[in-house]
């Protein structure tokens, strides 16, 4: 019997090479080359081809048919929200996140909310814990699981054949490193029995007009384990965030196929499951019983929500040659950058201080409508002069001292209102032609305006 020859695949673009290397040749990553056994080549009518599940023809782009995509709710508002309305028919969602984070407690909730609303029997498919663990995570949530079929199973052809013959109008994979397909000889988890697996199941979604939740592991780093082409296959990606040591749980989308992307829905994990949060901007504001300086509110733009969120800074003397800059919710790069705008067209010196911003409640900030509540924020630290607390702003802030307009500026004030906020610091440009009932809008277009301004 012949020698198997041993290969090594990288991790994180699926290349293969024959011998070791500390660097991948071609991804140019680093400590990523895994040894496993070269794949036997297989007979041509055992692999598939195409994963939209479809014969290749070539038509013209007009005679197709274009309907709008039907969507089905998730019995979660906030889990419609971030899908952009609702499950498509034949559409696989990819969900990454940290261990514990309340993945698996998510889709258990959504295949229950399922189950019992179209009265259909969504199939629940778990290769990392037994049945008896999904029945006491069922039982300890209070859920009425009578509709969820559940399976126990790893290998890809009997899943595909189970679901063939159940016909489930939604299919949660738990979790997508666990299947393995005959196929391939390589363990469980490797890059290529990730891509395989994945590629059947999408396959059979498109085929059969299955709706499938696959659940991914997460690196150290964060970012989705296995090949990167498992994102670009899926039509949707999802990342649940979220603090450890916080309740509160961010779902975000990465890519949608469906709907529009960075949308965002909001959850806070209780004894009873996942509760969802309506009104994100009541829980991302702090109440201080005295007013204390370094804290402002701006309006923060995700997806199609607008939200308040709470900017705090401390700015304190340094004992070291260099400075330090903590963020926490927003870039670092991006507070050097507006630190020395600060200095340049504010007057104001930071070069020995130790600078430390804080977002409230874990949310980070993308978006450069934070720029002028950060400087003011430094501002109110640095001279320890107490903001008002019925103040809110937003603006982006250039590198010549300039007060630049933000998208959305109208939803951002009119969220604030509702709030009860009765002074905002904006861009001139963003000042809307009517007034809004109970704020009082100060535009400004230059730094050393709104400086003054408060």
């Amino acid at each position: 019997m012949a020698k198997k020859k041993t290969v090594y695949v990288c991790q994180k673009c699926g290349a293969i090479s024959y011998k070791w290397h500390g660097q991948c040749p071609d991804c140019q990553e680093w400590n990523c080359l895994v040894e496993t056994v070269e794949e036997a080549q297989a007979p041509q009518n055992s692999r598939f081809v195409g994963y939209a599940g479809t014969q290749s023809q070539v038509c013209s782009l007009d005679a197709v048919t274009a309907e709008e995509q039907a969507r089905t709710s998730c019995g979660l508002s906030e889990l419609d929200r971030v899908l952009g309305g609702g499950l498509v028919s034949g559409s696989v969602v990819l969900l990454g996140g940290d261990p514990g984070i309340g993945k698996s407690t998510l889709l258990l909730q959504t295949l229950s909310a399922l189950g019992l609303a179209t009265q259909s029997a969504p199939l629940y498919i778990t290769g990392e814990e037994s049945p008896q663990q999904v029945s006491l995570r069922a039982q300890r949530l209070g859920l009425d699981v009578s509709q969820v079929q559940l399976l126990t199973e790893t290998q890809i052809e009997r899943i595909i054949k189970v679901a063939q013959k159940e016909k489930p109008r939604v299919m949660v994979v738990d979790s997508i490193q666990t299947v393995y397909t005959n196929i391939l000889q390589s363990a469980p988890g490797a890059v290529a029995q990730v891509r395989e697996s994945a590629a059947q199941l999408v396959r059979f979604a498109k085929q059969t007009q299955t709706m499938i939740f696959l659940v991914g592991h997460v690196t150290k780093d964060g970012a989705l384990a296995g090949p990167r082409v498992l994102e670009h296959m899926v039509d949707t990606v999802l990342y649940f965030e979220g603090d450890s040591s916080s309740r509160f749980r961010v779902l975000r989308a990465i890519k949608n196929r469906f709907g529009a992307v960075n949308e965002l829905g909001v959850f806070a994990m209780t004894d009873r499951g996942l509760r969802e949060i309506n009104n994100p901007s009541a829980i991302f504001l702090s109440r201080h019983e005295e007013a204390v300086s370094g804290s402002i509110v701006m309006v923060t733009k995700e997806g199609t929500r607008p939200m308040l969120v709470e900017v705090q800074a401390l700015v304190d003397e340094s004992h070291t040659p260099n400075p330090r800059r903590v963020t926490v919710g927003l870039d670092q790069n991006r507070l050097a950058m507006l630190l020395a705008v600060l200095s340049r067209h504010g007057g104001i010196m930071t070069h020995d201080q130790d600078v430390f911003i804080n977002v409230v409640g874990g949310v980070r900030i993308n978006e450069t409508a934070a720029d002028l509540a950060v400087i003011l924020s430094i501002l109110s630290s640095l001279k320890n002069a107490v903001l008002a607390q019925d103040l809110v702003v937003f603006g982006e802030v250039g590198l010549a001292g300039e007060i630049r307009p933000v998208p959305n500026g109208i939803e951002r004030l009119r969220e604030a209102s509702k709030h009860g906020f009765k002074r905002a610091i904006v861009p001139k440009a963003n000042v809307p032609k009517e007034e809004i009932e109970d704020i009082e809008i100060t535009a400004v277009t230059r730094l050393i305006d709104a400086i003054h301004a408060v």
